[in-house]
C-alpha cells in the first residue's frame, strides 16, 4: 500500500502572529513527521499552484482577484473578520488548492493509494463568494469538483470531521447529488450552520448528512456515527473517491472545543474511512488538512491517521481524556437514520 503526503514549504508563508491558524501549527505536524521518519514510509506527491479554471468552477473570479489584491497590497487584510490574507497568502492558498487536487489526480490514476495533504490555508468555511474561518479557497471542494469534472470520478463523498461544520463545502454542493457531504461538528459554536435536518436542497436533497454535536462527544460516539450512520449512507450513495477534511481540533483538550476524542480515535476513524474505501471505491481516500489548534494533538493526530492510512499500529503518547466522554446517544443515532431512511 501506497500512502502520500503533500507538503511544500510555501504553506508556512501564510502567517500572522498571534493567529490561532498560524504557520507554527504545520511546523508542529513536520517536527513530529521527521522525528518519527514517517517522511521514510511515505512517498511525496508535490504541490502545484491550481489553475485558475479549476478555481473559478468552485469560487467567483471576483473573490479570486479580490484575494489576490489583499495580498499584493503588502500589508495584512482580513475577510469576515477573522480571516487574514498576506504577502504571500494568495500564493499559498493557490498551492494549497492545487496540492491536494494534485494528491487526488494521483489517487485517481492509481499512482498511490491513499493520502494525506498538510496544506494551508485550510479550506472548508470558504464559500463561492468569501472567505471566513481562517479559510481562503475551499481546497476539498476544488478537488472534489476536479475529480468529478475531469478525473473519472462520478460520486464524490466528503467527511467532514472538524469540531467545526463546513458551512462553506455544504453550500457548494448543496443542490448536487453527485456530491454526499457528510459533517460531524459541534453545535452551538461557529458557525451555526448543520442542523440535522439541514439535508440539501432541490436535487441535492437527501446528499447532505449533518450531525451536530452537544459537548462530550468522544471516542465511541463518533466511531458509532461512522459505523450506524456514514457507512449505510455511503454504501447507498455508492462514491467512487472519499474525502475527508480533517480537523484535530475535537481533540479533548482543544482550546476551541469541547469534544473528547483521542489520538487513538483519530488512528480509529482513519482505520473505519479506510475500510470503507477498500469496499466502496478501491481504496481510493484521501486526506486534508482543516482545524485542530493544540498542537501537540494535532502532530500526534496527523501522525495516527498516516498509520491508519498505511495499516500500521497506532500509539497514542498523550493518554486519555481528563474527562469521561459521554454515553452513544443512542435515540439520537435513530432520530438521524430515520431521517435519512436507513429504518
Amino acid at each position: 500500500m501506497t500512502t502520500a503526503v503533500v507538503y511544500d514549504p510555501l504553506y508556512l508563508e501564510h502567517d500572522y502572529p498571534g493567529h490561532p491558524e498560524s504557520s507554527s501549527r504545520l511546523r508542529a505536524i513536520v517536527k513530529a513527521l521527521d522525528a518519527s521518519e514517517m517522511w521514510k514510509r511515505v512517498s511525496k506527491v508535490d504541490a502545484q499552484p491550481i489553475s485558475l479554471a479549476r478555481l473559478h468552477r468552485v469560487h467567483a473570479p471576483r473573490y479570486v482577484d479580490a484575494v489576490r489584491r489583499g495580498a499584493e497590497s503588502g500589508g495584512a487584510s482580513w475577510r469576515g473578520g477573522e480571516t487574514y490574507v498576506g504577502r504571500r497568502s494568495y500564493d499559498a492558498a493557490l498551492l494549497a488548492a492545487g496540492g491536494l487536487t494534485g494528491l487526488v489526480e494521483a489517487v485517481q490514476q492509481g499512482k498511490v493509494n491513499n493520502g494525506f495533504a498538510l496544506v494551508r490555508p485550510p479550506g472548508h468555511h470558504a464559500s463561492a463568494e468569501e472567505g471566513e474561518g481562517f479559510c481562503l479557497f475551499n481546497n476539498i471542494a476544488i478537488a472534489a469538483r476536479a475529480a468529478r469534472d475531469e478525473l473519472g470520478a462520478q460520486r464524490v463523498l466528503i467527511v467532514d470531521i472538524d469540531l467545526h461544520h463546513g458551512q462553506g463545502t455544504q453550500y457548494i454542493f448543496q443542490d448536487d447529488p453527485s456530491v454526499l457531504y457528510f459533517s460531524t461538528h459541534q453545535w452551538g459554536i461557529y458557525p451555526g450552520t448543520g442542523r440535522y435536518d439541514d439535508v440539501g436542497v432541490g436535487a441535492g436533497q437527501g446528499f447532505t448528512v449533518n450531525v451536530p454535536l452537544t459537548p462530550g462527544a468522544g471516542d465511541q460516539m463518533y466511531l458509532a456515527i461512522l459505523d450506524e450512520l456514514l457507512f449505510p449512507v455511503a454504501r447507498r450513495f455508492s462514491p467512487d473517491l472519499i474525502l475527508v477534511s480533517a480537523g484535530f481540533d475535537t481533540y479533548w483538550s482543544d482550546p476551541l472545543g469541547s469534544m473528547l476524542v483521542t489520538v487513538s480515535g483519530y488512528g480509529e476513524i482513519t482505520k473505519r474511512l479506510a475500510q470503507l474505501a477498500d469496499e466502496l471505491c478501491a481504496g481510493r481516500l484521501v486526506f486534508t488538512l482543516e482545524g485542530g489548534y493544540n498542537h501537540d494533538a494535532l502532530a500526534h493526530g496527523v501522525l495516527a491517521v498516516l498509520n491508519g492510512l498505511l495499516g500500521a499500529s497506532i500509539a497514542d503518547p498523550l493518554g486519555p481524556p481528563r474527562f469521561t466522554e459521554r454515553a452513544i446517544d443512542r435515540d439520537y443515532l435513530t432520530l438521524l437514520r430515520k431521517l435519512h431512511g436507513l429504518v
